[in-house]
Parts: structure tokens; sequence; C-alpha cells
């Protein structure tokens, strides 16, 4: 698999990792924070495809079978609609279960499931019951996968009230993410990029620790323009963050969003309020995307203090193609740095 080989980038509103530390991959962060949370709650329990015997398409749940037992660690037959239903019915009644789609573009068949009836017990309830479980799918194109292994659908979540979509891009804020979204009383969508699953390592304390739901990270700070990105697209808008900054003098402002709903308001309007200047960066689709859904956040908020039109720098609207036009779909550093060129030109 061509996965990308660079380093995430250090965080400077991250809390600095305390105590004893592990240099861990982002998948390494994923099963650790899985084996941190089933340690210390027996009613945490994981199923789906492969994730016993063989410990997952991608190794997240290597080993987990040996210490938790079968009975925690469920292989389950190919069948998406089964997964999650089951996982609603644990869910209300006691347990904490966290169910694994090994693709996203896989979750279809299990998408009536999350819409009718996940998104919906609160409210269906009056609050009575809650559905605590989590969904992890690896999302996201650049790993030379077949049609459909790597659609980044994120979209269909977001709209939908009654679920929290959680996006990591580091090691770090993903065992914090998980965690959290573990612990958290409603249903989340824990979003893995698999490019950035052995991208790096970096330090990831072995103790138990959150990040928080919904509040972003600014990776870099900057007064010319704020870049807004997530997963995958961290990386190459940083990477042109940096060359706006050698070779322009442009100070980027760049947010690591880590949560897609609920966005974090507060973040994104005080930026641009800032800056003036937006760039949003995601690899979905560009039409019914995240990126227009931010665009209108700040219209409703910080309209006044834009200085230009937003430029988004998106995927296509096609499907992810097969491996030789894959990388020509996937927003690239310079595709990145054309839209800051255009947003300080206008």
């Amino acid at each position: 698999m061509g996965m990308n080989t660079l380093q995430h980038q250090p965080s400077e509103t991250n809390a600095k990792p305390v105590g004893q530390t592990e240099k861990m991959t982002l998948v390494q962060a994923v099963t650790d924070g899985l084996r941190t949370m089933m340690s210390e709650d027996e009613q945490v329990l994981v199923l789906g495809e492969d994730v016993g015997t063989n410990g997952g398409v991608f190794r997240a749940t290597d080993g987990l079978i040996n210490e938790f037992g079968d009975n925690r660690v469920v292989d389950t037959p190919l069948a998406e609609a089964g997964i999650i239903g089951t996982s609603i019915g644990l869910a209300m009644n006691g347990f904490k279960p966290i169910a694994e789609i090994q693709f996203l573009g896989f979750i279809y068949p299990g998408f009536e499931q999350i819409v009718t009836h996940a998104a919906r017990i609160r409210m269906r309830t009056s609050g009575r019951y809650t559905v605590p479980m989590v969904i992890r799918a690896p999302y996201g194109a650049g790993i030379r996968a077949p049609e459909i292994h790597s659609d980044s659908t994120e979209a269909f979540f977001v709209h939908l009230p009654g679920l929290k979509v959680v996006a990591p891009s580091s090691p770090y804020d993903a065992k914090g993410l998980l965690i959290a979204s573990i612990e958290d009383p409603d249903p989340v969508i824990f979003l893995e990029p698999m490019k950035s699953y052995r991208a790096g390592r970096e330090d990831v304390p072995v103790e138990k620790y959150t990040v928080d739901i919904g509040k972003a990270n600014v990776v870099k700070k900057g007064e010319d323009v704020t870049l807004i990105c997530w997963g995958n697209m961290v990386k190459p808008t940083m990477e042109a963050a940096q060359k706006a900054e050698k070779e322009k003098d442009i100070q980027a402002e760049v947010i690591d969003l880590r949560t897609l709903y609920p966005l974090d308001k507060d973040t994104i309007v005080q930026s641009v309020e800032k800056t003036g200047r937006v760039v949003v960066v995601h690899e979905g689709h560009r039409t019914g995307g995240v990126g227009a859904e931010i665009i209108g956040l700040i219209n409703d908020h910080a309209l006044f203090y834009l200085r230009s039109p937003i430029e988004r720098v998106t995927g296509y609207d096609v499907h992810v193609p097969l491996f030789a036009l894959e990388d020509h779909y996937l927003p690239s550093i310079d595709r990145v740095y054309k839209g800051i060129q255009n947003v300080l030109a206008y």
C-alpha cells in the first residue's frame, strides 16, 4: 500500500503528553485506546468481521482476543446491518459496543440501522434510552485500494441529527478521541484516515486520557489566511501552508477540526475574524460536502470579517478512481497552495 511516510506535525494546542509515553502509529494508538477501555470496563466489547483471530483488516484489534476472549472480541458474519443492529441492542442493554466496519464504503448496508435507529433512540424514548456505541470505519483514498474501499462520505453522517462524527489525524488524537467516543452516551461515527494509519509515530501517553469531542486543534497559527481541514488532509494542508510561508511569506493558520459534528464554531469564527480569508480542504466530493456547511457557518457568524470569497479545495464529484488516477482525485499540496493564492489575490 502506498502509505504516506512523513511525520505528523506537532500540535500547538494539544495538551502535551504527560507521564510515560510510547511512540505509536495512528493504528497502534487506536488499538491502545481499545485495550485501555476494555481493561477498565467489562461492558466494552468489540465486534466486526475478522476482528478476533485475524486482528482486523488493518490489525487495529490485533491481540485483543487473546487478552479479553471471544465473548468480548466477537467475529461476526459479513453482515454490516447485523453488526450495527446488534450493537444498538447491546448499547441499549448496558454494554458499550465498538463496531468495526472494514471500510467506510462498506457501511451502506448498515445505513438503515444508523439512520432509523441509532440516531433516533434518545429522541424516540424521550431520553429514557441512549445508544452508547462507537462505529469505527477506515476511510479515504491514497492507498491504492479497489472501488468502494476509498470513499470519504462523512457528509452523510454530519447531516444526520443524533450522531457525533469524529475524524482524528494523529496518533495522540486517535487514542484520546476514541476513549472520549467510547465514554460518550450517544452514538459516535469514528472515522480513521487509513492513509495516515502508519504514516508516522508520535508520543502517546500509556495511561488513559481523552481529547474533547467538538474541539478543533489549531495546528499552526497565522494571521493571513485560515486553512480548515481534517483527517488525511491535514498533512498536505500543512505542507501547502509551509510552502506559502517559505515562498511568499504568507502566514497561514491551519485548523484541524478533529470533530465534524458538532463543529467547533468558536475556533473557526475566531480565526476568520483574525485572517479574513479562508480555504476549506477536504477529500470528500465537493457537492454537499462538509466544506459547504463550514462556509454556511462562517456566513452566519463571521460574514463581515471576510475579505474574499471562501475557497474550497476538494475531491471531485466522481467516484474515487482506480489506481492510475487516484492521486489526481485527492487535493494536493499544489491545489491547496493555489487556493491560498486565490484568496490572497482577490
